[in-house]
């Protein structure tokens, strides 16, 4: 079959290496994707948020199946314009995908489904948010409501924290993500992903994983969109995972039906685990990034098959056959990241590594250039090793990163410092 993904980064590479391992993918085209998915797979500029232009394309290549990577297709319909015009794809419709583009509405969501998740209120005003934020105290949550590129979320430990991310959101900083705000309790614990494929009435469990969200060592720094990741995540044990299944998942998946607009796709469960029991802190509507990474070279080959069994509404006859592994992806960044940081620097020593399903690294922000790879990006590598233990898995990673010659990148020296 003839597959289309969409996406430029380190999870559409991912993706793109995994569904390449299916003797089912005939032919790949990945739109727009970069430097190092362009080593794999055939790559097209189209303009992925515009579903009629994806639906063209899609027509016009003869594409049996669709795959959309981030989350901001999603949320401008691209699915439901593709399966409008009869085209198999992979990922929830526009309304479906609030669970993610809308804080407020995941929040809703929660409350009819009695799921566990932290005490909120939202507002659409400043003066009111800051009144709300003065009576709570600090520390709290302020969460821009719509989608702000992974930086719409502020975890105040003071007052006045909270108070300027309030005058930031409603000032404009997130354009229209921020027009409404969601405050939120601070949930103590440890934070762990979760990943659940629901073609609308099965929901079947793919993963977990845990990431790391600082940007320097001992989880110092500034947020960032994710500095590495590790899979499977211990403190999701299978207690807590089936507390989540029936406690958090399957009744939203359930009110979503009841709605009339049932979920189809991967859910991203970002939990906090506290004492053995989870709380709902966010939905993703697509894989995470650099979850994805870990997963993948996980999965391997049956990602396709998980995937298109989604699509087609029969999940309910798969299984996920999970060997007994452990991965680690190493986040190499741009100087400056998650601020300003310089583009253009070369990368060297990328052509001397192993590639094969233990040692991947998959391309976030980078280009081709006179034969260069060039970064173009802030997070610019997912240097991915898989082992036996996640120990050995954590060293093929590192002893990758040793061998990759960029002075103008940096990373954590820490990931997985939790499990091990």
């Amino acid at each position: 079959m003839n597959i289309l993904i969409l996406g430029n980064g380190g999870r559409e590479h991912a993706l793109a290496w995994a569904v390449l391992q299916n003797p089912k993918c005939d032919a790949l085209i990945v739109a727009p994707g970069n430097a190092g998915i362009a080593q794999i797979a055939a790559c097209a500029d189209i303009d992925i948020l515009n579903p009629q232009a994806v639906v063209d394309f899609a027509a016009e290549n003869a594409i049996d199946f669709v795959i959309v990577g981030p989350e901001a297709p999603l949320a401008e319909g691209v699915v439901d314009a593709l399966t409008q015009s009869g085209i198999l794809a992979f990922g929830p419709s526009k309304e479906a995908a609030r669970l993610e583009a809308s804080k407020a509405f995941t929040k809703e969501i929660c409350d009819a489904a009695k799921a566990p998740t932290a005490a909120y209120a939202r507002f659409s005003d400043a003066a009111s948010a800051r009144a709300y934020i003065e009576a709570q105290g600090a520390p709290i949550v302020v969460k821009a409501d719509g989608l702000a590129a992974g930086k719409g979320v502020i975890v105040a430990m003071e007052v006045q924290t909270a108070l300027d991310a309030i005058e930031d959101m409603f000032g404009g900083e997130f354009g229209t993500a921020g027009a409404e705000v969601v405050i939120e309790e601070f949930m103590e614990g440890e934070e762990a992903s979760f990943f659940i494929l629901s073609d609308g009435k099965s929901i079947l469990p793919i993963g977990t994983a845990q990431d790391h969200k600082r940007a320097f060592d001992n989880d110092e720094g500034p947020n960032t969109g994710g500095m590495g990741a590790y899979s499977p995540a211990p403190v999701l044990s299978d207690a807590v995972a089936e507390q989540t299944l029936r406690e958090i998942v399957q009744p939203t998946i359930d009110e979503m039906s009841k709605r009339g607009t049932p979920y189809r796709g991967v859910l991203y469960a970002g939990l906090m685990i506290k004492d053995g029991h989870a709380r709902l802190v966010e939905y993703n509507v697509r894989f995470g990034d650099p979850e994805c990474q870990v997963l993948m070279l996980r999965l391997g080959a049956q990602a396709l098959d998980l995937m298109l069994a989604c699509a087609e509404g029969r999940l309910d006859q798969m299984q996920v056959n999970w060997a007994k592994d452990h991965a680690i992806s190493v986040v190499m960044a741009a100087k400056g990241y998650p601020g300003a940081y310089e583009k253009g620097s070369v990368i060297r020593g990328l052509e001397v590594l192993l590639k094969d399903s233990n040692h991947m690294v998959f391309h976030a922000g980078t280009k081709a250039e006179d034969g260069a790879i060039i970064a173009s990006g802030g997070r610019v590598l997912n240097v991915t090793a898989r082992g036996e233990t996640l120990t050995e898995a954590r060293a093929r990673a590192y002893d990758m990163v040793h061998k990759i010659d960029w002075p103008e990148g940096f990373c954590r020296s820490d990931i997985a410092w939790r499990a091990l």
